[in-house]
């Protein structure tokens, strides 16, 4: 199932820019587009308020520091700076993945996608360029999925 915002049922509904609201440390979203564009912004007053859009929205948001973090490869939370390419990051990523799957209708989605693996052709492998490769995405959203599943 390849997943994109243009998609229709699940693979649409799954995309970071489909609304899903949830609460992130403590921080209000919109849905998972939000927090990941404001990883890129070291000021936490400005992620709360990127963390309040969806979707295109916030991606339109986030481009304008593209070439900031990529220049630096830091990325930020709530005034905690990361090494893109740190397990630390890695950890923050399971941390907002977790908290999007408290909202019960992305959760009803997940599993909605039965057994399909998860692809997301239009992202980006090179974690040099983007936020969130597609194999951080797809392989945190299979792995929820999974623990989702009665056994």
């Amino acid at each position: 199932m390849d997943i994109s915002s243009k998609a229709a049922g699940p693979a649409g509904a799954l995309s970071n820019f489909h609304a899903h609201p949830f609460v992130f440390d403590g921080v209000e979203c919109a849905g998972a587009e939000g927090p990941i564009q404001s990883f890129k912004f070291d000021d936490p007053e400005v992620q709360r308020e990127i963390c309040k859009l969806s979707g295109r929205e916030a991606k339109a948001r986030g481009r304008e520091r593209n070439e900031a973090w990529k220049s630096v490869q830091r990325l930020w939370w709530q005034g905690q700076e990361y090494d893109r390419h740190s397990q630390a990051y890695q950890d923050l990523l399971d941390r907002l993945f977790d908290a999007l799957l408290e909202n019960a209708d992305f959760q009803a989605t997940l599993l909605s996608s039965g057994d399909e693996e998860l692809t997301h052709s239009i992202g980006s492998s090179d974690p040099r360029e983007t936020v969130l490769t597609e194999q951080e995405f797809c392989s945190r959203l299979m792995k929820l999925r999974l623990g989702l599943v009665p056994r």
